[in-house]
């Protein structure tokens, strides 16, 4: 059941990426989608400038309208945030985010060992939220040129999701776009290459440490709609749960853990069965009213 888990996971994210990033002429032609669609944002983290991309990143969306001013949108973008949050938390994180899915398939790959940590984790986590604070809100808004407007500061300068899905495929077929490229470019890439070592290493190292999106859904994930569940008449402590658990959560003690995102290796790590999701939460309470 488990191994069925994981694979169902992967096929979810598979498709979602597939289903989100359907614009495949933009791979061969260097141009990117430029549709209706694009006005409306998807949960994960899903570059708008990615040659495949059908609507527009969240994060991104969020930061531009920010530094345009443009207050009616950024109440929709926030809206959609604290909506998506509010009903699945980081739920998205494991289940509907490219850039998620590209750190999963790299854990994947035989290395000589995996680490469930690095030095300094829990200083290194708070990274994000200083991201999220300092190059994804205050940036965009205070930090404005002659005429007001800001700049998009965690996707110009740090998202590697932008580089992976955008920039690199971009400059591949674009010749002209290869003859402008400076330093930034040059700056992101080796960001993005420092991700992808440490993603053979030691599990979504960008999801714990510098993803300003998943601190977003991270906070809600204790009042979300879907959340995890322990029973303590059924949870001997045994502590199988953090052991299954890639981001080293002890669940048992934290369910909905700020970091959780929701893969559901506890679930069927748990050898009483103490802990559940909200679906066979329902699931039981039905069954005790019938």
């Amino acid at each position: 059941m488990d191994k069925k888990r994981r694979g169902l996971r992967t096929w979810v994210q598979l498709a979602w990426t597939a289903l989100t990033n359907g614009y495949v002429q933009g791979f061969t032609s260097g141009t990117i989608w430029k549709g209706p669609s694009k006005a409306y944002c998807v949960p994960g983290l899903n570059c708008y400038s990615c040659p495949g991309a059908l609507g527009a990143c969240p994060l991104g969306a969020l930061q531009s309208t920010l530094a345009s001013g443009r207050a009616r949108t950024a109440l929709y973008v926030l809206g959609f945030l604290m909506f998506i949050g509010a009903a699945l938390g980081r739920f998205v994180c494991g289940w509907l985010c490219p850039f998620g899915l590209v750190q999963d398939l790299l854990h994947k790959i035989p290395f000589v060992r995996k680490l469930r940590r690095l030095p300094g984790e829990k200083w290194l986590r708070r990274i994000k939220y200083l991201l999220l604070i300092g190059f994804v809100i205050l940036l965009p808004l205070f930090a404005v040129d002659a005429f007001g407007q800001g700049s998009p500061w965690f996707c110009k300068y740090v998202c590697p999701s932008g580089t992976l899905l955008a920039g690199w495929p971009l400059a591949a077929v674009n010749p002209m776009l290869r003859d402008v490229l400076g330093f930034l470019f040059a700056w992101k890439s080796l960001l993005l290459i420092l991700l992808i070592v440490l993603s053979l290493l030691v599990y979504r190292p960008f999801c714990r440490y510098l993803c300003p999106l998943g601190a977003i859904y991270g906070l809600l994930n204790p009042i979300s709609l879907y959340r995890l569940k322990v029973d303590a008449n059924r949870c001997t402590s045994c502590g199988h749960c953090q052991s299954a658990c890639k981001l080293d959560i002890p669940v048992w003690q934290r369910p909905n853990s700020v970091e959780c995102i929701r893969c559901g290796d506890c679930l069927q790590a748990c050898p009483t069965g103490a802990i559940t999701s909200t679906p066979a939460q329902l699931r039981r309470a039905c069954r005790g009213r019938s």
